[in-house]
């Protein structure tokens, strides 16, 4: 096999992660993605037992692709604050891209309401990983408060994947990295007491 061929787990994933983004999970049905696939019942079913197991692939694969993509800013950064910048900037270049529809983490929580599900086992981790990258990085720059401030930026990455959906998403870069430097800044001012 040529190693540039994707393997029929790869097809059925790429397949999935097209129309679970586009459409929403819940309304791609496995013969959808079987057909786009260009496979068999027989062979879906022997790589994924349930639809479930695939959503949680199709997460893990995204996860995956996320971290590795702010683990590279990070590297490739002089510094957390311009880590901060260039992930701003990511998150509004990719707001702006056609067939931009959010977060895929949010969509399939909204989607997954029981929280004992393994989606949501996948949403969970998947944020708390972020949560701990951001913390990191505000330990970096000598914030106080480095947890909670994490937690602060979460709520603005998640803000900021709503805006670039439902808002003008040229502006999401630049208002993201104000909203970042305005936690990184307000964490610093001594507190009044």
């Amino acid at each position: 096999m040529n190693s540039s061929t994707p393997s029929t787990r790869d097809r059925i994933l790429d397949a999935a992660t097209e129309l679970f983004y586009a459409h929403g999970i819940r309304a791609v049905s496995a013969d959808k993605i079987i057909e786009r696939a260009g496979i068999t019942k027989v062979t879906f079913y022997r790589h994924f037992r349930t639809k479930d197991l695939l959503v949680v692939a199709y997460l893990e694969r995204q996860g995956a692709w996320e971290r590795a993509a702010l683990d590279g800013l990070r590297a490739a950064a002089p510094d957390a604050a311009e880590a901060f910048r260039r992930f701003a900037q990511g998150i509004g270049a990719e707001a702006c891209k056609p067939g931009f529809r959010g977060c895929s983490f949010i969509n399939a929580a909204a989607e997954y309401a029981e929280p004992g599900s393994p989606v949501r086992a996948v949403v969970a981790e998947h944020r708390a990983w972020y949560r701990r990258t951001f913390a990191a990085m505000l330990d970096e720059l000598g914030v106080p408060g480095a947890e909670q401030g994490a937690e602060e930026l979460m709520m603005l990455r998640d803000g900021a994947m709503l805006a670039g959906y439902l808002g003008e998403p040229s502006e999401v870069a630049d208002a993201l990295e104000r909203a970042i430097f305005a936690v990184v800044e307000g964490r610093r001012l001594p507190t009044r007491g």
